[in-house]
Formats: C-alpha cells, sequence, structure tokens
C-alpha cells in the first residue's frame, strides 16, 4: 500500500505531537516532516516532500498565509495539497489562506475521524471542505467583484452551465441530474473547466466565481 505523506506545520509542539499520533495510528498515512513556523515549512516541503501539509495558520516568524503561498508559487510538478487548521469557523485568514492556493480548512476542535477524513479527500483532489460553505466564507469575507476575466469567455456553453452549478456548491452527481449527463462526463468537464481557467480545484473555482461576480 502506497501510503499519503503528511507534513505538520503549527507552533505548538504538543498539537503537533497529538496529530503525529493520529496519523501514525492509520495504516495509509505517514507523518514524514514537522515544522514550528511557516518559514520552516518551506524547507520541510522541500526536504520531506509530502502529499498533504496540514499547516496551522497563526504562527511566529512566517503565518501560514504566506508560507503557503511561497510553497504553492514553487514549478515543482507535484506541489502538496494545504489544509490550514484555524480556530474560528469564518476565519478572515483561512479565507486568504484560500485565495493562495489551499485547498481547504478544518477547525482544530474538528473530530479526529474528521480530520483523517479530510487528509484523505484532498489528498484524492476534492476540497476539505463543501464548495457551499467555501463561497459563504468568500461572501463574508471577500472582495468586491470584478469584470469578467477573459478566460471565461473560453468555456463552452455547456461547460458554462457546469462552472455556475459547480459554483454554487453542487456535487458531480447533482450537476449530473440536472444536465442529464453520467457522472463521468460531469467529472471530466469540471477538469476542462479547471484546466482552462488555471484553477486547482473546485474550491479556487468557488473563489473565482464569486472575486469575478459569476457566482
Amino acid at each position: 500500500m502506497t501510503r499519503i505523506r503528511v507534513g505538520l506545520v503549527d507552533d505548538q509542539a504538543l498539537f503537533r505531537a497529538g496529530i503525529r499520533m493520529l496519523i501514525s495510528s492509520q495504516p495509509d498515512l505517514e507523518c514524514v516532516g514537522e515544522a514550528s513556523d511557516g518559514y520552516e515549512a518551506i524547507t520541510m516541503v522541500a526536504a520531506a516532500r509530502p502529499d498533504v501539509v496540514l499547516m496551522d495558520l497563526r504562527m511566529p516568524v512566517m503565518d501560514g498565509i504566506e508560507s503557503t503561498r511561497s510553497i504553492l508559487s514553487g514549478r515543482d510538478q507535484k506541489l502538496p495539497r494545504i489544509v490550514v487548521l484555524t480556530t474560528f469557523d469564518l476565519d478572515e485568514a483561512a479565507a486568504r489562506a484560500i485565495r493562495a492556493g489551499a485547498s481547504g480548512f478544518v477547525l482544530k476542535d474538528a473530530e479526529p475521524e474528521f480530520l483523517l477524513a479530510a487528509i484523505r479527500t484532498v489528498h484524492a483532489g476534492t476540497s476539505v471542505i463543501a464548495a457551499s460553505a467555501t463561497r459563504e466564507l468568500f461572501e463574508h469575507f471577500g472582495s468586491a467583484p470584478s469584470q469578467r476575466p477573459p478566460e471565461f469567455d473560453t468555456l463552452t456553453a455547456r461547460e458554462r452551465e457546469i462552472f455556475s452549478r459547480a459554483a454554487r456548491g453542487l456535487s458531480n452527481a447533482e450537476i449530473a441530474r440536472c444536465e442529464f449527463l453520467s457522472e463521468a462526463t460531469v467529472k471530466t468537464h469540471v477538469s476542462r473547466i479547471l484546466s482552462k481557467l488555471g484553477l486547482r480545484d473546485r474550491v479556487q473555482l468557488v473563489v473565482f466565481a464569486y472575486e469575478n461576480g459569476l457566482a
């Protein structure tokens, strides 16, 4: 079995120890590196090459937002998926981290099973939180939408329909029912949409839609 490689970034050693023990208890997960601040995280990711990084937001030296932005701006073809850890439900810092490229956020007091599921979900290429919840986060903290970007005009009529439904938080199964398509076809369309718009995942699709007045 190929295990999912996880990196931990948090300035509290006791918290890291607890998460490390949780991850080590799972046969499909392994902890490959730790860091106590955002600057150390950049070095850790380069050395350990984790698949998923659990990134605290508020740390000394460099916070999780800047660290996320720096890590995901790298030219490595296999960049990690980043899940930010936050103490607050509607957290402006979490919104900024998602803008920087994070694939979602998890509350620090979440149930252990939810955190483990989040790691596996993000590794599989899906956002860690429902797209609708992400949209609510950005409606609460986001900026006013700008004019429609030119890359949106490269989408076909069908792709725009699917984009609109995905931006409202519908799952592939729900979109398939609405559009009378198979889930596999919807998945293919979503992948093409993300590629055309230069987006990493559905979380960024929602952010893109909201910030450009397309939601």
